[in-house]
């Protein structure tokens, strides 16, 4: 196969899986590593896809484009649910404190809390606080500030200046985006804002996403790849994804 012949084939398969690596990349067209790093040079020169630490994603990935809430809501739903049942593990004993990050992955994990643990909860989120409102065992502390209409998440001074207050056991974040290089990412200021103050009131963060967030960088980090604990993620996550995470000091959890 001569080399436009493979890196057209590349693009395909890019476009086709959303995310693709480096090393998957070598064992299915027989070339060296080094040889698909320089393909996927010239398809991102090219503008045909963008490289990512360890592999490549369609260009319209690395993208300010924010979707809404009921977009999101139907997207990868099963894998959603796995996640949110999964992170469960990660809760503190009975009496301890949780933050549940704005996100339709947090929200299925709210659906799933326990109703025989005493937990104190805050979030900024305006569905998952009122489907908590409901549990008897459930401490509820909503952030105020800001209501953001896309995402339904509370941000602004006010809510970062709460947040500063606070601290809590265990922190479980969403993200829009997640690479080794560029840590986790969102396409909004305001809500990077925010999540950067919740990652850094908690003593411990599980960060609770799907495996198509694993590759993304989006427009504005909001913390390193180091202040992750833990990764939550569904089983479509490529390997070497897994292996340079794990490098990094984070405990990645397969629903």
């Amino acid at each position: 196969m001569y080399a436009e012949e493979r890196q057209q084939a590349i693009a395909v398969l890019v476009g086709q899986r959303g995310r693709v690596s480096v090393t998957e990349l070598s064992e299915q067209f027989g070339v060296t590593t080094e040889t698909v790093r320089r393909d996927l040079a010239v398809l991102d020169r090219g503008g045909l896809l963008r490289r990512v630490h360890g592999g490549a994603v369609p260009a319209a990935t690395l993208t300010a484009v924010e979707l809404g809430t009921t977009e999101r809501e139907g997207s990868r739903a099963v894998e959603k649910d796995r996640i949110g049942k999964a992170a469960l593990d990660f809760l503190p004993p009975s009496g301890g404190s949780i933050l549940l990050d704005a996100g339709t992955t947090t929200r299925r994990m709210a659906a799933h809390l326990p109703t025989d643990r005493e937990l104190v909860a805050v979030t900024n989120s305006v569905p998952i606080a009122a489907r908590l409102s409901i549990y008897a065992n459930v401490r509820l502390h909503l952030i105020g500030g800001r209501v953001r209409g896309i995402t339904q998440a509370v941000v602004g001074a006010d809510a970062i200046r709460m947040l500063g207050e606070l601290r809590l056991d265990v922190a479980f974040i969403g993200t829009n985006g997640l690479t080794v290089a560029h840590g986790l990412s969102t396409p909004d200021a305001d809500e990077a804002a925010i999540k950067r103050m919740m990652v850094a009131s908690a003593h411990r963060v599980v960060v609770v996403a799907d495996s198509t967030k694993v590759g993304r960088e989006d427009l504005i980090r909001f913390a390193p790849i180091e202040q992750c604990d833990v990764l939550v993620t569904d089983d479509d996550l490529p390997r070497s994804a897994r292996s340079a995470l794990s490098d990094c000091g984070v405990e990645v959890v397969i629903a």
